[in-house]
């Protein structure tokens, strides 16, 4: 693949949606769920595959040849999916059936590692520059999408910090969920910066002024010392810690003024993990609001 920088000064960032904000949607109706996020106003997605070891798809049993008609009749591009589970053995099926729906670029939809254990992030290490290269030999990119769990400290640096230094920057790339990173007590802004040459899609969620927990989540949720599991991650969050994008507390305009410096970054994705609204309604209004900020565009 040519990665050809974009003149980031001059074009806005694409905004798009990710798909597992309408994963309720998607399993029961797949086709006429595409079809609402179309009519949304939405021409830019990200799929979300928790199935992997069963589906080498986008998540919901829709054939590669079904879904890029779909794709095409609704005016649609899919720019990104998250692979999870994540094996070198299922690779080639999963990147033959990208390639068929005109997708790039796939990704670590989520990843942890037993506290304090260096050796398991520097072997998870090899496996990404293992299958950043296998991307890169189709011609395609892989990248990671973090939580908060990478920010854990083991020794003297963030899990985060220990694999951008042992990963090979032309073989893993850069999702920077930033309002993870903020629940992790990061500061968006710093970690776009100190990362914009890795950065080829961006994660945006957003926090409610009346959440009923702390933004970080070290600060009496989760002990930044113990081993974060799924069951631990998910025992820590509060559903009513999301609300629709652009109607809550981060600082918005600020990550996507960053973000403009990046050089390989196109698509800012919406993604909404709960919403206390009908999926369809929730990523409509999270539309509307977000049009209120520079720097984006929909088309």
């Amino acid at each position: 693949m040519n990665h050809m920088k974009r003149e980031v000064e001059f074009m806005a960032l694409k905004v798009g949606i990710q798909l597992y904000s309408v994963r309720q949607s998607l399993q029961g109706d797949p086709y006429g769920t595409l079809a609402k996020v179309a009519e949304a106003g939405y021409k830019y997605v990200e799929a979300a595959n928790h199935d992997a070891t069963a589906d080498p798809g986008v998540g919901f049993g829709v054939p590669a040849k079904a879904m890029r008609e779909s794709l095409e009749r609704l005016g649609m591009s899919i720019v990104g999916c998250h692979i999870d589970p994540l094996k070198p053995e299922r690779l080639d099926e999963i990147l033959d059936y990208h390639q068929a729906v005109g997708n790039k670029q796939i990704g670590v939809g989520i990843a942890f590692f037993p506290y304090n254990d260096i050796d398991f992030v520097l072997r998870r290490c090899e496996l990404y520059n293992k299958i950043g290269e296998m991307c890169k030999e189709r011609g395609m990119r892989f990248y990671y999408h973090n939580h908060y769990q990478e920010f854990q400290v083991f020794g003297d640096k963030t899990v985060y910090d220990i694999m951008m230094e042992n990963t090979d920057p032309s073989l893993l790339f850069l999702e920077i969920d930033t309002y993870w990173a903020m629940r992790a007590g990061q500061n968006p802004v710093e970690l776009i910066e100190k990362h914009k040459d890795r950065l080829v899609l961006l994660h945006q969620k957003d926090f409610p002024e009346d959440a009923p927990q702390p933004l970080v989540v070290y600060e009496g949720l989760v002990d930044r010392k113990q081993n974060i599991t799924m069951e631990t991650f998910a025992a820590a969050i509060d559903p009513l810690s999301f609300t629709e994008i652009g109607t809550g507390t981060l600082p918005i305009q600020e990550i996507i003024d960053a973000a403009q410096s990046a050089p390989n970054l196109e698509y800012i994705i919406l993604e909404q993990d709960h919403t206390q609204l009908s999926e369809i309604d929730s990523i409509k209004t999270s539309m509307q609001a977000f049009r209120k900020f520079s720097g984006v565009e929909w088309a």
